[in-house]
Parts: C-alpha cells; sequence; structure tokens
C-alpha cells in the first residue's frame, strides 16, 4: 500500500536540509521495536543444537565471560529472563518479609514485583518530567521523612537507556544504609560520567551492588528470553550460582559430605532460572555485533531529535551522551489520537509504561492514582516510536513525517 504523509517531512542530511513531500511504499508493518537474527545467529544456534550439550554446557559460560567483559563486571550469572534475574537479586540480598524497597512508578511491573516475591514491601519515588527516571531528590526526601533502617533498598531503572547517576544513588544509599540493584534491562552498552569524568558503564558493579539485564527480542541483545546479573561482589555471585539451580551444587569445596562423583547437595532453597545454550550460543553471536547496534540506535535517535527540534507539539524525553536508546519516546497532547493514528499508517508504535502504582493489583496494596502526579502526567503523554538498529532510514523518515501529519492537522 502506499502513503502520502504531509504536508511536509524535513529530511536532515550532512550540510543540507530541505522540505519534500514523502512517499514510502508500506510492505510490512513497522514496530516500535525488533529483533535483528542474522545468518551468523542461526549457525550459532545451529552449531550448539548439534552439539553435545543443550544446557548447563559450555555456552553458558562462555557467554557469561564475554558479557561481563563487555559491561566491565567482575562476574556475570546467565539466568532464564530478566525478571528471575531481579527475583534472585532481591534473594541474593535476603530481602524479608516487611522489608521497604524504593522503586520508580515508571517502569515494567517486575522491578516492583521482584520484592513482593520475596514478602518485602515496594514503595515508589516519582519520576523527574524532564528524563523519566527516578527523582533522587524525591528518593532523599522520602527516606528523610522516616527513621534510618526504615527503608533497606533501591531499585533505580535506567529508562528507555538513560542511565541513572548511580554514583549519586549509591551515596543516597549508603547515607542511608541501603543496598542498590541497578535495573539495566533497558541499558547495556550504555554510561554515565561520574563526578571525576569518568564514563561509568551501566552494569559494571563501580556503585551498584547488583545489576539486571534483560535479552527479550525488542532489547540490544536478543535471545528470545534470557537475563544476566552482573556484580562485582564474589559473595553475592556465589549465592546467586547457587539460587540458580535449586540451591544445588556439586562444588567440592562446599559440599558438606561426598559420596562419589555423583553426589550433590541442595543447600538452600533455589530456583530453575537457568539459561540453555541454545540461548546463550544466539547472546554470544549477538553480543559480537552490539557496540553496532548501539551505535545505529544512537544515529536514528539523533535524525529523531533533528526532526522534533522544529515540530511544535512533540517533545522527547531528555538525553545524555551515554544513552542507550532502548526505547525513543516523545510526549504529546493527544497520545491516543497520534496512537491510533499510526496504527492506520501501519506503524506500531507503544506506551511504556502504565504505572506501577495505578495496576489493580497495587492499588490492593493502598496505591492510587493522584499519588506520583510527575509519573502520572508522563503517562498521559507518552508514545515510544519504532526505534531499532534494521529501522532503514526510508522507515524513519516514514514514520516522522506521519507525526508531522498528524501534529500538523
Amino acid at each position: 500500500m502506499l502513503y502520502l504523509c504531509g504536508p511536509a517531512y524535513r529530511l536532515i542530511r550532512p550540510n543540507r536540509s530541505y522540505f519534500s513531500f514523502l512517499l514510502y511504499h508500506v510492505e510490512t508493518p513497522i514496530p516500535y521495536g525488533r529483533q535483528h537474527i542474522t545468518a551468523a545467529d542461526v549457525q550459532a544456534v545451529t552449531e550448539t543444537l548439534l552439539s553435545d550439550f543443550l544446557t548447563q554446557g559450555p555456552k553458558v559460560a562462555e557467554f557469561e565471560e564475554k558479557f561481563a567483559a563487555y559491561i566491565g563486571a567482575s562476574y556475570a550469572v546467565a539466568v532464564s529472563n530478566g525478571t528471575a534475574a531481579l527475583h534472585l537479586c532481591t534473594l541474593a540480598l535476603e530481602v524479608q518479609p516487611g522489608q521497604r524497597v524504593i522503586t520508580t512508578p515508571i517502569t515494567f511491573a517486575a522491578s516492583a514485583n521482584s520484592v513482593l516475591y520475596c514478602g518485602g514491601e515496594v514503595h515508589f519515588a516519582d519520576i523527574d518530567p524532564a528524563t523519566g527516571l527516578i527523582d533522587l531528590q524525591k528518593v532523599r526526601q522520602l527516606l528523610a521523612a522516616h527513621p534510618k533502617g526504615y527503608f533497606h533498598g533501591l531499585i533505580p531503572v535506567d529508562f528507555a537507556g538513560l542511565p541513572v547517576d548511580l554514583e549519586a544513588a549509591r551515596q543516597l544509599c549508603d547515607e542511608f544504609g541501603l543496598w542498590l540493584i541497578e535495573d539495566a534491562a533497558h541499558s547495556p552498552g550504555g554510561f554515565f560520567t561520574d563526578s571525576q569524568g569518568v564514563a561509568q558503564w551501566c552494569g559494571n558493579g563501580q556503585y551498584a551492588d547488583l545489576a539486571i539485564f534483560s535479552f527479550h527480542p525488542v532489547k540490544h541483545i536478543a535471545t528470545g528470553e534470557g537475563g544476566m546479573i552482573t556484580t562485582n561482589r564474589k559473595d553475592l555471585y556465589d549465592k546467586l550460582l547457587l539460587l540458580r539451580t535449586h540451591g544445588i551444587t556439586k562444588d567440592p569445596g562446599l559440599l558438606h559430605h561426598h559420596h562419589g562423583g555423583w553426589y550433590y547437595e541442595m543447600q538452600t532453597l533455589g530456583y530453575n532460572y537457568r539459561m540453555p545454550d541454545m540461548l546463550t550460543a544466539l547472546g554470544i553471536s549477538q553480543l559480537q555485533r552490539a557496540d553496532e547496534g548501539l551505535a545505529r540506535r544512537r544515529q536514528l535517535a539523533a535524525r529523531y531529535d533533528a526532526a522534533f527540534i522544529a515540530m511544535p507539539g512533540v517533545q522527547p524525553l531528555g538525553t545524555a551522551p551515554g544513552h542507550a536508546y532502548h526505547l525513543y519516546v516523545i510526549q504529546v497532547d493527544d497520545r491516543k489520537g497520534l496512537y491510533d493514528f499510526l496504527r492506520t499508517k501501519q506503524i506500531f508504535a507503544q506506551v511504556h509504561y502504565i504505572p506501577v502504582h495505578t495496576m489493580p493489583y497495587y492499588q490492593q496494596l493502598g496505591w492510587k492514582k493522584g499519588d506520583f502526579p510527575h509519573a502520572e502526567a508522563y503517562y498521559d503523554h507518552c508514545l515510544s516510536i519504532p526505534m531499532f538498529p534494521s529501522l532503514t532510514d526510508e522507515q524513519q523518515a516514514y514514520v516522522v513525517a506521519c507525526i508531522q501529519e498528524f501534529i500538523t492537522h
């Protein structure tokens, strides 16, 4: 089908810009995100399928080692998905019933749910409306309003790929005696610059006790399902290895007894959160071109920025040099109108996220609309538009032109 979007679209090119009508042939729908699978990926998975190990084999350790090196952390633990990663983190930090943990309302529910899995209580702090990130000043106000020891942990989220200032978060946690988990599901390859001017890569363990990543198909590294935990703490790493596999170990150095080569012991209550070799093989292959994909995301973001800067009625979220651009989020007055209009043009935008505290389950816990006005105002206007490395320049130009058509008319 053919669509004519206008009335006009400014194409940004080096040292040149001009207005023109854009005619683009839409053969397939354009989603907000999608995986990019290459022949090399298929070969990597096929070779593992034909190997001796489909799970608990050498590819798991290889992926962990290469991912830790990429992020700059000492240790990495591959798990079945990002939610499992969050759950294992709260287990490793020994969250107990009644303990209170702070996170952001603008995140996927798993960031908060992981605390509930352990019987803990979730509390929220509002966001910075310019960035969508948890507002650390709001966190400070929440902490200061209660006795020291009332709260036990903080889970900030690198929302859309924009990194949280973990140096400031760590200082806050140290001041009030909290542990720190970085939800970096959106930000592999991202970084923030610390007070010394040093780039601190998301998940490198310099400030957070633990960090998690997701390998869902729309993420930077896609394995179908999968996740990773990174840390610089050997004690937490050892706990994670045990908790990931039923609480069972065969390590001779950890066994209470040793009956023979078959012997193993269940030493704690753990889970089956393993990641199979086929998926880690895909992860290794995807990791090899992670920087290439990240560079393309940043290129696409720069093109969006240039297009929207002169488009009244469209406000992108704040940016920074270390942004990893899992999502490109804009804010508009008529979000539903634009969402529906884009669908008629075969563009399938998405909303990230419905504030967690407004979900029926969390309302049963006492939260209500009006508790976090910045998060709720953000939700009323936000829309994630297509952002993935295989998005072509022509597709992106078509997306921008359709947004301009809606805004103009």
